[in-house]
């Protein structure tokens, strides 16, 4: 049914990039082009769905909502620097524009209760419409029963019950667990729908009116914020709206995406659930938000982090991912009862990388850390013996392999990325020990430090080309290298990293499109081109002097977003989207190349060598 329209007009298939997002950072809604919201966790990013017709377009649930316009143009935008999303379509009988939102946390006090609103207004012609709410709770394991009608209905589950009020008459439908409405407006004329959580109680016009302005406004107020004032400013911020919608307002912590299960290749097994707080992701976030201006997300953040820390055992210093609200990540399963996104099977939620090993970990959290302590509050006397307590386990374990950076499943290896992260986590601690004259080991630190260089520079490089590799002893190359200048472990014009960097273009980009890897992983099917990986090689080429490529390939890295300047995580041969939506680590990768770029292209660029 997912893709039909509510009176059962067939659709073509969505991709997965056909999508805007919106949220109320706790959650986010995905909604089609076709205006279908077909994706919705509640109440929180990583709880159950409520609408997955994205990955099950039979039984998943969505909310339906569409003008009856015969070869209409349909098109996305968000209203400017919010995250308020319009989706339009434009006939010859007339046009008409739904406006979907869920009201900001400043914002929820003009409807009484967390929701997600949909207005629909007609702007030419007079217009017939379809809606259809049809939530499934629990990952679609349970078709609510439905109380009401009129204007407001109930959708009644074992453990939860949600409410659906409109301005038009609602039907409960002839299907189980459904309420539509069938309705016509004139130009000029708007009807509305609210649906949330079981305290909500029936607004009017007004309050309806005054959560879509104050949702603006808070958006725009937080993006006020931003000091980034350079090229690609546009595409700049959109990337900042869309990773604040990442980050939980309650807790400070920041999910690599917002979706679960969505292919990396259709049809195979690469099937992940990126609805946690990967230590790695989030780190990095916090340095895009504090090279925008965004200072609170950034110490808001650290605190988290620092609590996830003081937590911690000896053994286990920190985890690699964890729960929205700082519990530990839960295990991976499989859903057998969802045929998966364009019948990619099996359906996943959970991450079993959660109990992995990986050793970067250590480097992205003390890198955010020095930043923080940096540019915000200074570290308590506590914090700074956490740190001493992660830096003396990776002291200890650094020569040990581990799963590396893309979570391979396979046996343990030696992986250079691993090495160059250990190294930053001793130089960040390092300076963060001299700039606050904090009482360290430096001597030890330093020579620990300078041992990781020397088995870099000895063991993880090509035995006949001499550029770097993505393993101790081996041959292959591995795009998570070219984070080696952006961390600053080798300069970005030393003549091996510049070999390396050659390399990499040679063997794993193809055009704009750049993969991880080429060597097997050990997992079933090929998988698409890694976003992330674009932006990272746009900016080593930035870093390299090499401005005009630099500059091609950043635009590249641009065209493969969305409609809405939206990333995914991979991308197939044709430059469609594949894997979770929207990526943070895309959009935080772009935000740095554009930041260096942008610096760089600047007449009067000086180098700073301070990270």
């Amino acid at each position: 049914m997912g893709e039909a329209g509510a009176a059962g007009r067939r659709v073509p298939p969505r991709s997965i990039g056909d999508r805007g997002i919106i949220g109320d950072l706790e959650t986010a809604a995905l909604v089609a082009r076709d205006g279908t919201i077909d994706y919705l966790c509640w109440p929180a990013l990583d709880s159950p769905t409520i609408f997955a017709d994205l990955l099950d377009d039979e039984k998943g649930g969505a909310f339906w909502l569409a003008p009856r316009l015969a070869d209409a143009r349909r098109l996305q935008l968000y209203l400017p620097d919010t995250n308020v999303l319009v989706t339009r379509w434009m006939a010859q009988e007339g046009s008409a524009e739904v406006l979907d939102l869920m009201p900001h946390p400043d914002a929820v006090g003009t409807l009484g209760a967390r929701c997600l609103l949909r207005r629909v207004t007609v702007t030419q012609g007079t217009v017939g419409f379809d809606a259809r709410c049809a939530p499934r709770f629990d990952y679609a394991r349970e078709v609510p029963r439905v109380e009401g009608g009129g204007r407001s209905v109930r959708f009644v589950g074992a453990d939860l019950a949600l409410r659906l009020h409109a301005s038009m008459p609602l039907i409960v439908g002839k299907g189980e667990g459904e309420a539509i409405a069938d309705f016509t407006l004139a130009a000029g004329d708007s009807a509305w729908f609210v649906l949330g959580d079981d305290s909500l109680t029936r607004p009017d016009a007004a309050p309806v009116e005054a959560a879509v302005d104050a949702t603006a406004r808070a958006w725009r107020r937080w993006l006020g914020h931003a000091s980034y004032k350079g090229r690609w400013r546009e595409q700049v911020l959109r990337s900042a709206l869309a990773l604040k919608l990442l980050t939980s307002a309650r807790h400070g912590s920041i999910a690599a995406a917002a979706t679960f299960a969505l292919p990396e290749a259709t049809g195979a097994g690469r099937n992940w659930d990126y609805r946690a707080t990967w230590i790695r992701d989030a780190s990095f976030t916090v340095y895009a938000f504090m090279r925008l201006g965004f200072v609170d997300e950034a110490e808001h953040f650290r605190r988290w982090a620092g609590e996830r820390v003081m937590q911690a055992d000896q053994e286990h210093p920190i985890r690699v991912m964890y729960a929205i609200d700082g519990s530990e990540a839960a295990d991976e399963h499989e859903l057998d009862h969802l045929a998966g996104h364009a019948g990619s099977r099996p359906v996943r939620i959970g991450n079993a990388a959660h109990a992995q090993t990986q050793l970067d970990i250590f480097g992205e959290l003390l890198d955010s850390t020095y930043l923080s302590n940096k540019y915000g509050a200074a570290m308590s006397h506590a914090g700074w013996q956490h740190v001493r307590g992660i830096v003396d386990f990776v002291i200890a374990h650094w020569q040990e392999p581990d799963a590396g950076i893309w979570e391979m499943r396979g046996p343990p290896r030696h992986f250079l990325h691993s090495r160059v992260m250990c190294w930053v986590a001793l130089d960040r601690a390092i300076r963060l020990a001299k700039k606050r004259s904090l009482p360290a080991p430096l001597v030890a630190w330093a020579e620990a430090r300078d041992a990781i260089v020397a088995d870099v520079w000895a063991n993880f490089r090509h035995p006949v080309h001499g550029y770097f590799v993505q393993e101790r002893g081996g041959t292959a190359l591995d795009a998570a290298l070219l984070m080696m200048p952006l961390v600053r472990f080798v300069s970005s014009t030393d003549p091996v990293w510049l070999e390396t960097l050659d390399a990499i273009g040679a063997q794993l980009r193809d055009d704009g499109l750049v993969y991880r890897y080429r060597d097997d992983d050990g997992l079933e099917g090929g998988e698409g081109a890694f976003t992330t990986c674009t932006f990272w090689y746009a900016e080593c080429l930035a870093r390299a002097g090499r401005l005009e490529e630099a500059q091609l390939m950043l635009e590249k890295g641009i065209a493969y977003g969305n409609h809405l300047g939206l990333f995914a995580e991979e991308l197939d041969r044709r430059g469609a989207a594949l894997g979770n939506f929207p990526q943070a680590l895309t959009h935080l990768a772009f935000i740095s190349a554009a930041y260096f770029l942008d610096r760089r292209l600047d007449p009067g660029y000086r180098p700073n060598w301070q990270p």
